[in-house]
């Protein structure tokens, strides 16, 4: 039997968009590595869930209602998670959504409510959270972007802007915190199987048909694929890793 891997133990951790798909995934796996886990969410019942199914396999979890697009909420939800589980150690935004539509139909209301969720969200966290980081001199701040952010993606205008922000913005940060030895890098998922993946793409099965025979891996991407990624650079073994952009797309964009 391999021995489990417990890298994380100690650390605290909070995950944005925990409830399901790759946030319950991540949340799952860094639970799984010894890590306590902050599941917040803005579907709370859903947040609920599963960080109950983390505790029921020995893992250390609570549920959080997080509307990220609102500061108080996240300086709310931080206190929360330090109160309950301790100093935060690693933040992973990874709250997000998505109207897939050409930009020429799109309307402001709809770039708001992308723009709020997408980048905003990534921008409260962080200023929230980062911080206190900065008092323990140490800390893993890991965003989840987006292909889209990195080569554009149609229908996806908005979305990719507010991903290649997220990349611009993290690089930055990277810089500006290294003096207090925190680490910020960025996981861009390609097409990844999730809720909302199904629901922007519902009745274009053919779409993600033609998706999958594009990526040299011939399928679509997993939670868990994004999952492995993110605890490697919330882990010691990335202590080195910094402003980098890692792309788990199944080698469906390969240019740096």
């Amino acid at each position: 039997m391999a021995a489990k891997i417990t890298r994380l133990e100690g650390k605290v951790a909070i995950i944005t968009g925990a409830a399901q798909g790759i946030g319950r995934a991540i949340a799952t796996r860094l639970a799984a590595e010894g890590a306590a886990v902050g599941v917040a969410d803005i579907q709370v019942e859903v947040a609920q869930r599963t960080a109950a199914e983390i505790v029921d396999t020995g893992g250390k979890a609570t549920a959080i209602k997080l509307d990220v697009t609102r500061f108080e909420d996240a300086s709310s939800a931080a206190d929360t998670v330090e109160r309950e589980l301790g100093p935060i150690d690693i933040l992973v935004n990874n709250a997000g959504w998505d109207k897939l539509e050409p930009f020429v139909e799109s309307k402001p209301e709809t770039w708001e409510k992308i723009i709020a969720i997408n980048y905003r969200g990534v921008l409260n966290c962080c200023r929230v959270i980062a911080p206190r980081m900065q008092k323990r001199t140490s800390g893993k701040i890991v965003s989840i972007a987006s292909d889209a952010g990195r080569v554009g993606s149609t229908g996806e205008a908005v979305y990719s802007g507010c991903k290649a922000g997220i990349i611009g913005f993290s690089k930055t940060l990277a810089r500006e915190l290294a003096r207090n030895k925190i680490n910020v890098n960025v996981v861009c998922p390609g097409p990844t199987e999730t809720a909302l993946l199904k629901e922007a793409m519902a009745g274009r099965e053919g779409v993600l048909e033609a998706m999958s025979r594009g990526i040299p891996f011939r399928r679509l991407g997993k939670p868990d694929d994004l999952a492995g990624a993110v605890a490697f650079l919330v882990s010691a073994d990335a202590d080195f890793i910094t402003g980098q952009v890692i792309s788990v797309s199944g080698g469906l964009t390969m240019a740096g």
